[in-house]
């Protein structure tokens, strides 16, 4: 099974589509490959080659306003694919979808972001509205 990488062509055109005004949230779940898949053949673990990823891309994403708002260790798969996991969990928070594609497009980030194809066997990136925070289950706050 191949995992999920990198978005196509059509789903990053509906993302840039819907450039409502302010921040977005972006939540993202990764599992890591055990040893990187880098193309020239070079030798890494999948957690080394993420941390290269974090490293070089470090800066252009704190040009841009982005940074880390919540992150968790995985634990359990309480309700869902109980063979599913995840090595890191985390919320990116951008100042705008224009701040992402300007990353997604930075010659540095574009030359980071290999390291992360190597490095990752799945994932899953989720693009949040972030909204307050509600006092129970289905307070959903409008907006």
């Amino acid at each position: 099974m191949t995992g999920h990488i990198d978005p196509t062509k059509e789903t990053f055109a509906k993302f840039r589509e819907n450039d409502r005004p302010g921040p977005i949230h972006m939540l993202n779940l990764v599992r890591m490959r055990d040893r990187a898949a880098y193309p020239d053949g070079r030798s890494a673990s999948g957690a080394e080659a993420y941390a290269a990823y974090g490293r070089e891309s470090l800066p252009v994403f704190s040009r841009l306003g982005g940074r880390v708002v919540w992150q968790g260790r995985f634990e359990l798969m309480l309700i869902g694919p109980q063979d599913e996991y995840w090595h890191h969990c985390f919320i990116a928070e951008y100042p705008s979808v224009a701040a992402f594609v300007e990353m997604i497009r930075d010659p540095v980030y574009r030359e980071a972001v290999k390291h992360r194809q190597a490095a990752v066997e799945d994932s899953r990136l989720i693009r949040l509205k972030p909204l307050p925070a509600g006092k129970g289950f289905g307070e959903i706050p409008e907006g």
